[in-house]
């Protein structure tokens, strides 16, 4: 039976909130997990830019209201299915994550 969680995503532990975008991009980008990048899927944006196209976007939001967000606030929303293995196939399951990213967003 697959399984999907939401994880509010914080700076935290001393880091900026570039190096925690970058950090967890890098872990959900893992080679071994995505078949070296041929199971990432990007909406909106450029996989490989994602990180600083999103604190790109946090600066014009910043500019646009004025308003600046607490050290302890959420900064983005990591999202994790699995599957039992042989449940799906890796293809499947990125179309069904990305389905899933654009309901949820």
């Amino acid at each position: 039976m697959a399984t999907t969680r939401i994880m509010p995503l914080h700076t935290g532990k001393g880091r900026t909130e570039s190096r925690a975008i970058s950090d967890i991009i890098d872990y959900v980008a893992n080679p071994q997990k995505t078949d070296h990048g041929r199971l990432i899927t990007g909406y909106e944006c450029d996989s490989r830019t994602a990180d600083a196209e999103f604190l790109l976007a946090k600066r014009q939001y910043i500019a646009a209201t004025g308003r600046v967000r607490g050290k302890d606030d959420v900064i983005a929303y990591h999202v994790r299915q699995s599957f039992c293995p042989g449940e799906v196939t890796p293809e499947e399951a990125n179309r069904l994550g990305v389905e899933f990213a654009k309901r949820f967003t």
